[in-house]
């Protein structure tokens, strides 16, 4: 017999059916009722601003104008504006590849030994008095970014400031360099450096601010191709600066990003560091790689602390060398790999090196034939004001003397993009656009002029 059905067990499951939705909806209303409040309101976490130089670089891209001109990006260009490996660091690659035994183990705490012994001798010389006497510590890092935050968390912890003596940064500086400190609690000031007037340095400014800071204050120095204006002292400005430095008891702490990139001549970009050491001061040194090898998403750096000459030298450094260490292995564990071990093939091999130097003045080179021909051009076309600062700087960047609303102008009317500082890479300017962007520029000044 079939089963006999129960005439209201449709009914029931159609209530049941209905109560389904009101069921999730009253499920979804606890929930909500339930849900905490972020821990992290508006009012302790804000809305961060962009990075100016990153948003800029996300305009240009965005641009469709066919002759836009980008002269805001701190990298190297070829003359058709690309990127450019060096052909030394391709041979390096080459090398690397076809060594049977590479493998991908974690490197040392502080880094490949070969790496940051042939740094330290790049940037200290190798006939360095504090190699010598073995009061040199190196340590590899994430680029010049990471060593200059090496020494400023290490500073931080350990250099005494009974007074809370600041760090002095030069007016103006890379945007970084306060974040980097200010990340670690130590105060920021600035000191005189550049002229507007002259579009030069400001010596005797740098000179008083430097005096006037409280009694070993921490003093950044860029060792060559200062960034953003591209304005270095000259050989003799130095030794007042180390006088002044060395009066007041200060602490020297030096970036250097641009070796050998700003001159062709690497041991000319290192000459302030290495006076410094001569002079027996106890310093530290951020070293980066990206430029001078084109390794900028490798981010191969170092960090160099060198205290002074005397008996107990070489176990002060130790003791440094230790605490580094444990500071390193808190936030990175191990250093990168790749980017140090083409470095190092480099910088260990004659051959190789001598071909990364002609690679540096390859670079050097077309950006000092460009500072030549935008300053002819302007000059030729009789742009109201002076232009031999555009020769007289040097390195990646110049201060072009451009107000941020002519910036802001040039921008509109003829898509060049740059920093509202008026600062340029002169990496981006090439013989297919110097023209162009000459004219541009002489249009603006004499509008807004």
């Amino acid at each position: 017999m079939p089963p006999t059905s129960n005439p209201t067990s449709h009914l029931k499951k159609s209530e049941n059916s209905s109560n389904v939705p009101q069921d999730r909806l009253a499920t979804i209303s606890g929930h909500m009722a339930a849900t905490k409040v972020s821990a992290f309101p508006e009012s302790a976490v804000p809305q961060a601003p962009e990075d100016p130089l990153f948003g800029l670089m996300a305009a240009f891209k965005k641009d469709s104008f066919e002759k836009k001109v980008d002269l805001g990006i701190g990298a190297y260009r070829d003359d058709n504006a690309k990127p450019w490996v060096l052909p030394v660091v391709k041979k390096a690659d080459e090398v690397l590849r076809n060594d049977p035994l590479l493998n991908h183990e974690y490197l040392p705490i502080a880094g490949l030994a070969e790496f940051t012994s042939a740094s330290a001798r790049l940037i200290l010389g190798a006939d360095s008095p504090a190699i010598k006497e073995k009061r040199v510590t190196s340590v590899q890092t994430i680029s010049g970014t990471g060593a200059v935050h090496l020494g400023a968390a290490f500073l931080a912890k350990f250099y005494a400031r009974p007074a809370d003596q600041p760090v002095y940064f030069s007016a103006p500086t890379w945007a970084n360099h306060n974040q980097i400190f200010s990340n670690v609690r130590l105060p920021i000031k600035t000191y005189p450096y550049f002229s507007a007037k002259t579009k030069g340095l400001d010596i005797d400014g740098m000179l008083s601010g430097i005096e006037a800071a409280p009694e070993g204050s921490i003093i950044l120095l860029h060792a060559c191709a200062h960034n953003p204006t591209g304005v270095d002292p000259t050989h003799d400005q130095w030794k007042q600066i180390a006088d002044v430095v060395r009066r007041k008891r200060h602490f020297p702490f030096f970036d250097c990003a641009y070796q050998g990139f700003a001159s062709g001549d690497l041991a000319r970009d290192a000459w302030a560091v290495r006076y410094f050491i001569s002079e027996g001061f106890e310093l530290c040194v951020a070293q980066s790689f990206a430029k001078n090898f084109g390794l900028y998403g490798e981010r191969a750096g170092c960090f160099h602390f060198v205290t002074s000459p005397g008996p107990d030298a070489e176990r002060t450094i130790s003791r440094i060398a230790s605490q580094l260490a444990i500071l390193q292995r808190s936030e990175i564990s191990n250093p990168p790999a790749y980017g140090a071990r083409i470095a190092s093939l480099v910088l260990n091999d004659d051959k190789l090196f001598a071909e990364w130097e002609a690679n540096l003045r390859t670079m050097s080179g077309r950006i000092i034939d460009m500072r030549k021909a935008l300053r002819s051009k302007l000059e030729e076309m009789g742009t109201p004001g002076t232009w031999n600062h555009i020769t007289d700087q040097i390195g990646m960047f110049s201060f072009t003397g451009l107000s941020e609303k002519q910036v802001l102008k040039i921008r509109e009317d003829a898509h060049v993009y740059m920093t509202k500082n008026g600062r340029i890479s002169m990496a981006g300017l090439n013989t297919h656009n110097i023209d162009y962007f000459a004219k541009a520029v002489d249009k603006i000044v004499r509008e807004t002029s």
